[in-house]
């Protein structure tokens, strides 16, 4: 019998009686006792990743459903690689628990191979780091009890487990420790928070975004009764009721409109847009920001009064205040909002729904022709903005925002598609080219994955920065447009994913309904791109007149 490959049963007996059913392992020698321990445990789905990046990534988008999954790897740089969706999963709030194998003490620090100093490897990024003992039969009392702390600690992100293995890391597994009562999720209490009745009171606003951890539903029946308008994007799931305004940034560039529209008191549900007019009008206005829910601290104007969760607001709501209804800015302030929203909303219909496909009317059509019961994943960079800007009532994404970075956007696609629903991804050509090691395999991992990658031959953001019309030509393309050429459809087929590239939007609208894996491609200008997003938002001013 094994002591480590016991140990390693016993945490995941643990973890597999709270609902954690996912185990991402990149194969390595240091980590046999978990990797052994695993396949002998039918509870778990197994996903075996030889890129230890895209295994983290791939992780991440599984914990997205709010259930952590447990990933795993041997000793050495292997975790290392594991870094950038650790940050991500941290500064998001995206349940992990992270395994990395371990040399035994006596072999650290003394040059033994594929060794490094692991302890605290992932910093503050993650809610509780433990290196555990060495796995002894002596103190299996303690088994249990370990895995319940990274258990309370994985609730709102990811906790890093050290685990140094001896040798022999082969074994069969003995009798585990005894259980221990049923676990529960610790709840924070932010009861001694007190809201000013004022703020309730006031004429405000509700802008919502991604990773809240709050139901859309619940935002919204408390914006019924406050008499305020919902600014939501793609990412925090509530667009698509007839009270929500998804055009905020289109309006708020109208310079009438934004004078006339300035609120009193903002509530913030989960993170910024990431329009930077939206925010920069929030901390010119001046209003005071109440943030509800995460992910974690969301602070950078520093403009937030005060933090609380749903359940606070709304317990302060029912409690003494009266209602917003009946005051001086009732009922005009939610209706001219809705009428400006509904002015934006028929002329993007109009230009984004026919003519050549542009780089915004992708993101409209991906979001207008998502699968039913299917997800999409938003790369940062252009394409979220272009889905919050452009993709109407109907976008409605995920997004890895935490770090804002372009690694990991298939991987995460990947991850989160793990249960068969349809899964679209909508990318750029240097996030899918970064990311290509996610597509290894992946038709036999059972995923419903649809890529659409937008192919301007470089970075498209960086067109839109004074970067752009300050350098000289050939410098900035050098240094920030970034032309990599890199076929992407050459490089999906590497990995056996079919793939195209489609020239109009009914070729694209086609190809959206057929089931995956597969990549299609839409070429774009990066130039041409700048005058179109110029053109769509002057429509929108004339639009408000």
């Amino acid at each position: 019998m094994s002591a480590a490959v016991t140990f390693c049963a016993t945490l995941l007996d643990e973890w597999a009686a709270a609902g954690v059913h996912r185990v991402v392992l990149s194969p390595g020698s240091r980590s046999t006792p978990m990797a052994l321990a695993v396949a002998a445990d039918p509870r778990f789905s197994l996903q075996v990743v030889h890129d230890e990046r895209v295994a983290a990534f791939m992780a991440l988008g599984a914990g997205l459903s709010g259930v952590p999954a447990v990933l795993v790897c041997t000793s050495g740089t292997a975790a290392a690689n594991f870094h950038p969706a650790v940050v991500e999963a941290g500064l998001s709030a995206v349940p992990m628990i992270v395994c990395t194998a371990d040399r035994p003490p006596e072999l650290r620090g003394v040059g033994a191979p594929q060794t490094i100093d692991q302890l605290d490897l992932f910093t503050t990024s993650v809610r509780l780091f433990i290196d555990a003992p060495v796995p002894d039969a002596a103190d299996a009392g303690g088994w249990r009890p370990l895995a319940r702390r990274v258990l309370d600690a994985a609730v709102d992100g990811p906790v890093h487990l050290n685990l140094p293995f001896r040798e022999p890391l082969v074994g069969e597994v003995d009798e585990l420790p005894a259980d221990l009562a049923p676990w529960v999720p610790p709840s924070p209490d932010d009861s001694a928070i007190e809201i000013p009745g004022a703020l309730l009171a006031a004429r405000g606003l509700i802008v919502m975004g991604g990773s809240s951890g709050v139901a859309p539903a619940r935002v919204l029946d408390l914006a019924r009764g406050l008499g305020w308008p919902v600014l939501a994007d793609p990412l925090s799931g509530a667009r698509g009721a007839s009270t929500v305004v998804s055009h905020a940034d289109a309006l708020l560039r109208h310079p009438g409109f934004a004078a006339d529209h300035r609120p009193e008191v903002v509530v913030r549900v989960g993170r910024p847009w990431a329009s930077k007019v939206l925010t920069t009008w929030i901390v010119e206005s001046g209003a005071p920001v109440i943030q509800v829910g995460g992910p974690g601290v969301v602070d950078p104007d520093g403009n937030v009064e005060l933090r609380c969760s749903i359940e606070h607001l709304e317990r302060a709501c029912r409690s003494g205040w009266s209602g917003a209804h009946g005051t001086r800015w009732a009922d005009t302030w939610e209706r001219s909002w809705l009428e400006a929203e509904a002015a934006v909303e028929r002329v993007f219909d109009a230009e984004l729904t026919s003519g050549a496909l542009t780089e915004p009317s992708v993101a409209r059509t991906v979001a207008d022709h998502l699968p039913r019961g299917g997800r999409l994943v938003v790369a940062s960079s252009m394409p979220v903005r272009d889905l919050e800007w452009f993709g109407g009532r109907r976008a409605v994404a995920v997004a890895n925002r935490g770090a804002n970075g372009i690694d990991g956007v298939v991987s995460t696609a990947v991850g989160l598609g793990l249960d068969g629903a349809p899964t679209m991804v909508l990318i750029g050509d240097l996030a899918f080219v970064h990311d290509g090691n996610a597509l290894w395999g992946v038709a036999e991992r059972g995923v419903d994955l649809r890529v659409v990658v937008v192919d301007n031959a470089g970075g498209g953001i960086f067109s839109f920065l004074p970067q752009a019309t300050s350098l000289p030509g050939e410098r900035f393309e050098r240094l920030f447009g970034t032309p990599h050429a890199t076929d992407v459809c050459a490089l999906a087929v590497a990995h056996g994913v079919p793939a195209r590239t489609v020239h109009d939007r009914a070729e694209l609208v086609a190809v959206l309904g057929e089931p995956g894996p597969w990549v299609c491609r839409v070429v774009s200008d990066r130039a041409a791109n700048v005058a179109e997003h110029a053109r769509l938002h002057a429509r929108a001013v004339a639009a408000l007149g």
